[in-house]
Order: C-alpha cells, then sequence, then structure tokens
C-alpha cells in the first residue's frame, strides 16, 4: 500500500484516520501517539469507559466480532491494528479483506495459541522449553517423563500468570487438567532460570526491522513489575543471539508491525523463548521517556506504511508496574497513592491509563524512572518502591 502520510485529508474532509481493535492502556498509547503525529483515530471496544476509547476521536461501542462494528470501524479507518493479543482472529481476518491490517490475522493466530506458538518456535529454529501438547484425556499418558515437573498451561486466553499450574507429577498434572477445564493445554518442562529479558522489534511491510534495546525484567506472580533498560545482567553475546532469534521468528511469520518475544536466559547460559505478544509491551513502556522513538510511535510508522528508523536510548531507564493493589490498604480501604512524594524524585514519569476503578492486579499504570546511569536510576527507583509499599527488588 502507499503510506498514510501524516497529515493527509482523506475523502471525509478530515485527516486520515487509524484504527485499533480493543480500548486497554496499549490502546491508548497507540492513540496519544498517532494523535501526536496528526492522524485521527477510532477505538473498537464494548467498554464505554475504555482508556482508548476516552481519548480516541471516535469510539465504536461494539463487541469485537459485532459485524455493525467492524464495519463501521472500516468505514472510518485507512488502516488497523490491534492492542492486545486476544481479539478474536477471524474478525482481524474480516477487516483485513477491506482494509490493510497489521499485524496480520495470521500472526496474531499464531500468537494466540501456545501450542502454535511453540511450533513456530521450532520451525524457526529458536530454542524454547521442552513441551507437549495436550488435547484429550489420552494425552496425559503420552507425556515423557522428562517434563516433570513442570508447568501446564492452557494454549488459549492465558496472560499475567492465568490459566498456569505448576505440576511435580502425573497425579498434578492430570488434576491440573481438571482444573483447567480439560481445555487444550501445553505442558512445559520447567527450567532453571536465571534471569528473564525481552526483545521487542517493529517490520516493515517491505522487510524493513528495527528494534528497541534488551530489556531485562523481573515477573511477580507472572505479573511484570520492572524493567532494566540497559539489561544488567545480560552479556552483550545473549543480548545479540536473543535480537537475531526475534527477528527470524518476525521475518519466518513475515510479520509486520510491533513484536515482542520474552526470553529466559537458564543458569548455563542458554537462551529459550517464552512467548510472543502481537503488540507493544509492558516492557517497552519506558521507550515513551527514554527513547527518541517509542514503541508506540512504531506501531503507527508500522501501519501507516512510513520509513523505520531505529529508536536511540538518551537515558537510563528503570519502570515499575503500578498494580490496583495501590489503592488499597492493609484493611482493603480505598486511597489515593502518595504521588506527590513520588513525583518529588528527580527523574521520575508517572503514567496512569485512566482507568474507571481500581482493583488487585489490575495494571493502573507504570512509573519510568530516567536517569544518567544505572546506579542513580535504581537508587531513585527503590525510593519510589518503597514510599509506594512496593516489593524491594
Amino acid at each position: 500500500m502507499k503510506p498514510l502520510l501524516p497529515g493527509t485529508i482523506g475523502p471525509d474532509g478530515r485527516p486520515v484516520t487509524l484504527g485499533v481493535m480493543g480500548g486497554g492502556q496499549l490502546g491508548r498509547m497507540f492513540v496519544q501517539a498517532a494523535q501526536a503525529m496528526g492522524y485521527f483515530t477510532a477505538v473498537l471496544d464494548p467498554d464505554k469507559t475504555s482508556p482508548a476509547g476516552l481519548v480516541a476521536h471516535y469510539h465504536i461501542d461494539a463487541d469485537y466480532t459485532d459485524e455493525q462494528g467492524l464495519a463501521q470501524l472500516m468505514q472510518r479507518c485507512a488502516a488497523i491494528t490491534t492492542e492486545f493479543e486476544n481479539v478474536p482472529a477471524p474478525a482481524l481476518l474480516t477487516l483485513g479483506a477491506h482494509r490493510p491490517v497489521a499485524p496480520s490475522a495470521d500472526c496474531v493466530a499464531v500468537c494466540q495459541d501456545r501450542a502454535a506458538e511453540k511450533r513456530h518456535f521450532v520451525r524457526s529454529g529458536v530454542p524454547c522449553a521442552p513441551f507437549a501438547v495436550i488435547e484429550a484425556e489420552a494425552d496425559l499418558a503420552r507425556v515423557p517423563d522428562a517434563l516433570l515437573p513442570g508447568i501446564l498451561k492452557t494454549a488459549r486466553l492465558g496472560y499475567d500468570g492465568k490459566g498456569q499450574v505448576r505440576v511435580t507429577d502425573r497425579a498434578a498434572l492430570a488434576a491440573a487438567w481438571r482444573d483447567l477445564k480439560q481445555l487444550p493445554c501445553v505442558l512445559e518442562q520447567l527450567l532453571p532460570l536465571a534471569y528473564e529479558l525481552s526483545v521487542i522489534v517493529a517490520r516493515g511491510a517491505d522487510g524493513a526491522m528495527v528494534g528497541l534495546p534488551v530489556q531485562q525484567n523481573l515477573h511477580r506472580d507472572g505479573i511484570l513489575a520492572v524493567t532494566q533498560v540497559p539489561a544488567p545482567d545480560i552479556d552483550v553475546a545473549t543480548q545479540r543471539r536473543a535480537v537475531d532469534a526475534a527477528r527470524r521468528l518476525a521475518d519466518e511469520m513475515a510479520y509486520v508491525g510491533v513484536l515482542c518475544v520474552e526470553f529466559f536466559v537458564l543458569q548455563d547460559g542458554t537462551l529459550a523463548a517464552n512467548e510472543m505478544a502481537p503488540r507493544p509491551h509492558n516492557s517497552g513502556h519506558y521507550s515513551v521517556d527514554a527513547c527518541d522513538v517509542s514503541q508506540f510511535e512504531l506501531q503507527v510508522r508500522c501501519l501507516a506504511g512510513l520509513p523505520l528508523v531505529a529508536p536511540r536510548q538518551h537515558s537510563i531507564a528503570l519502570m515499575l508496574n503500578l498494580l490496583g493493589d495501590l489503592w488499597f490498604d492493609d484493611a482493603d480501604r480505598e486511597r489515593a497513592p502518595p504521588w506527590e512524594r513520588v513525583l518529588a524524585l528527580p527523574g521520575t514519569h508517572l503514567h496512569l491509563y485512566g482507568k474507571a476503578s481500581a482493583r488487585r492486579a489490575r495494571k493502573m499504570g507504570h512509573l519510568t524512572i530516567t536517569a544518567a546511569d544505572a546506579a542513580a536510576a535504581r537508587a531513585i527507583a527503590r525510593d519510589a518502591a518503597a514510599i509506594l509499599g512496593l516489593p524491594s527488588f
């Protein structure tokens, strides 16, 4: 397609409109990046108070599979993206028959199914944890002994640690399979982890590809808690292997858009791919404050067919994820976090997502700390964590 240039006026007499399926915080930050470049924006989401819908030019209040809603989105938009991987792939296929959609329905379908994702890792020559796909009770007996202890994960709709059960033996595996409602699952061998990292790349329709610096991550209860960039404990050779693997995964799918690949670094230094996200990622939020091109601007550029330039990190960064737990005291009474004390710290950048209500474990925002060196960023981040009552890291 021809590039959708910023400032171009569409047939309706208004600037070209870019659309996004999903109204969460990732959609909100995409919308803000697109608007900063002069585009109009449209969001399809069934939540009337969705964070992205509240700031977009158009909010289409409809389910992701609603035919009239999809038709409205196509009518409004010159090109369409998605903000989370569980948007139904058939809906993206419908949109893609009429408008450019990036990433494509086929790519999203791979990323939203763990079994398909693992097979893509193998097909692309990217190492991952040994695994077995369990689709029926008979498959339980065929699981190799070497995969236990392991982690049983639902093949679909699992995120932030949901739909995952650690199992130590066959009895526990069978019980977990029953607890997960006998859904198609993937059993992964439990690996000796040293570190976790993520790689974010952006690939254009012409195959050009750029990426953000490698991010080192810390998860708590399956939810990203801390990201540090540059990655303080990952050697350059390992970072290079991770980037090469992520680029290979994107190329093998002919991917267009922003793709995040999460990796484990094992205790012996080897890499294992964990999962992919066909969208910007929590671990890349720091790029808004610490890079000259953010992951969301890259998403806009990919969708609009604009040139991709490699982001330059101009500040050391550390990001703290802010969950809804911060809005409650020990007696479960709602309260306002002490933002004035946090914002008194140098280099702090607070991003709240505009969600209507706080819930425990719900992502409400993030705090990015930028500094001249890693030691200063960590010191300020520890002060901020202490003020907020977050665990030390």
